[in-house]
């Protein structure tokens, strides 16, 4: 029997946007990220849980569950794992300072890589108009999105019965939508002033689920993308360098499952 490729050990892991009690998420595809992937510090940037959807209706299959058990069992193990709410976790908004199960619950957090850059950690729901002032409209593009998700499962499951890769509907169509592509131009436009009001070299968020690593603004613009289309991660190596993980794409690569790394920046001054 062949033995599974040793875990690679990065200093940080980002992700966010799993959607845990959808039926869109991606939840075995995580359970083989995480079992592949270890870090120092593992930060959850919102929307781990969705809980607009289980209000709705249950849905908690045991993947899950095991994804929830993995989590506490890396926090158990010395992974230091920091829980920052989204808008679709935001019941867990009242626990701000707050340890569950060794998982520390922050409002947002000042990451320190190791080149000495600071990013501002935040999920990025609060500088979305749509969700602050409009919460119905939010919640009717989140059924829709849950449609285009279950046609998404049909469409795969055709292509993996021609042998064919995974493919997404909704992230092609969002590219396509002229309103959709100036949403996200703004969004990141917004969050790269917010790192410049803070005065950090960068910003890691979600949100949007639309996975990035680029210099906007005058600071490093970094989004953590999601784990019910892209299923994407950020990784930070011990030298301080980041690293867009595609885990779709690379998933059963035997020797070196890479990613997209950052272009080249400017000497930390």
């Amino acid at each position: 029997m062949l033995e599974e490729p040793a875990a690679r050990r990065f200093r940080t892991l980002f992700i966010s946007d799993v959607h845990l009690g959808t039926k869109g998420c991606q939840a075995e595809m995580l359970l083989e990220f995480l079992r592949h992937n270890e870090a120092d510090t593992l930060y959850l940037v919102g929307d781990i849980v969705d809980g607009w959807r289980l209000k709705q209706s249950w849905y908690w299959p045991q993947a899950h569950n095991d994804v929830v058990q993995k989590l506490l069992r890396k926090a158990r193990k010395g992974s230091r794992v920091i829980y920052i709410p989204g808008n679709h976790d935001e019941f867990l908004r009242k626990y701000y300072g707050q340890h569950f199960g060794g998982v520390e619950v922050a409002e947002t957090a000042i990451h320190e890589a190791a080149d000495g850059r600071r990013y501002l950690v935040i999920h990025g729901d609060f500088f979305d108009m749509v969700v602050r002032h409009a919460k119905w409209l939010a919640l009717l593009g989140d059924w829709a999105y849950e449609t285009a998700l279950t046609l998404n499962r049909y469409l795969n499951a055709a292509r993996r019965s021609l042998g064919l890769s995974y493919w997404s509907l909704s992230a092609w169509a969002k590219m396509r939508v002229k309103n959709a592509v100036n949403f996200i131009g703004r969004f990141e436009d917004t969050l790269s002033a917010e790192a410049r009001r803070h005065q950090v070299d960068g910003v890691i968020c979600g949100h949007i689920h639309h996975a990035a690593i680029q210099q906007m603004n005058g600071v490093i613009y970094v989004n953590t993308g999601d784990w019910v289309e892209s299923c994407t991660a950020i990784a930070e190596h011990e030298d301080g360098r980041l690293e867009l993980i595609r885990w779709s794409e690379r998933r059963g690569a035997e020797a070196d499952i890479s990613g997209e790394p950052l272009a080249e920046l400017p000497a930390v001054a």
